[in-house]
């Protein structure tokens, strides 16, 4: 005879709010389902280590409803990837007290209403991937909060205001990626203390004013989008400042600055 020991894997309140996850999202028609009677170890999709989940990865599975609130009895929880799904309304506050998530990556989904001040109360958080959703508001400013972060990706939603001068704390981010949105503004001269920075596009926003000249501070950058939004000036000479810049586009007012300067230098 098995003794009950043999199938305990996870704690009851974790199988709860597994089971609740899969309840909310249609699990009976996720493309790669779970057998709920057996172990949560032969589960798809999930990582134990000592008896708790750690990881969830169910991206590409057809989840489509809401996130439990349940999913707060998830403690362990450091990874949760849940993108390219139909996953819809608000970001739970539930899963904003899971204090161990280092990656939250919930593109590609229906997800709307506004990024919550909580989001600052996961500082081990390496990555936040939000983009190609519905949400709205602004970027709170508690953003910066999140000193380990190293991968803020919100693009392609409906995030308005300015860029939050805290932003300038995230001194290990690599990848800032805000394209696609409403957001408005200067460019705030702190940019340019984001040193680790490979990636910054800010493409098809309404920023305007000068570009900092602390961007040319960024050494390490290797993509700098930009374009369609209301910048002034010729930024064309910055890529000249940048040694690793791979990717870098141009307004067709800066493009066509760059000719006429072109042009009076072939006249002298």
């Amino acid at each position: 005879m098995l003794s009950a020991f043999t199938f305990a894997n996870v704690s009851q309140s974790e199988k709860d709010a597994l089971i609740a996850l899969y309840n909310s999202t249609k699990g009976d028609s996720w493309k790669t389902s779970w057998n709920i009677e057996q172990p949560v170890s032969e589960w798809y999709g999930l990582t134990l280590e000592n008896e708790k989940v750690v990881a969830i990865n169910l991206s590409f599975n057809n989840l489509d409803g809401e996130l439990p609130d349940e999913i707060s009895d998830l403690t362990s929880l450091r990874i949760l990837n849940l993108s390219f799904n139909r996953l819809e309304g608000e970001l739970p506050k539930a899963l904003l007290e899971l204090s161990y998530l280092e990656e939250i990556k919930l593109f590609s989904n229906n997800l709307s209403g506004s990024i919550p001040a909580e989001i600052g109360n996961l500082t081990n958080l390496k990555a936040l991937e939000l983009f190609n959703n519905g949400f709205v508001g602004e970027i709170p400013p508690s953003i910066g909060n999140l000193s380990k972060l190293e991968s803020l990706i919100l693009s392609s939603n409906k995030l308005v205001g300015k860029l939050p001068k805290s932003i300038s704390n995230l001194k290990s981010l690599k990848v800032l990626s805000l394209f696609d949105n409403n957001l408005l503004g200067a460019i705030p001269s702190s940019i340019g203390e984001l040193n680790q920075l490979e990636e910054l596009i800010l493409s098809n926003n309404a920023f305007y004013g000068s570009l900092p000249e602390e961007l040319a501070n960024l050494t390490n950058l290797k993509t700098l989008l930009l374009s369609n939004n209301g910048f002034k000036g010729n930024y064309t000479a910055l890529k000249d400042t940048l040694p690793n810049i791979v990717d870098f586009d141009l307004d067709e007012v800066n493009r066509k600055g760059a000719l006429a300067t072109l042009d009076s230098e072939d006249n002298d």
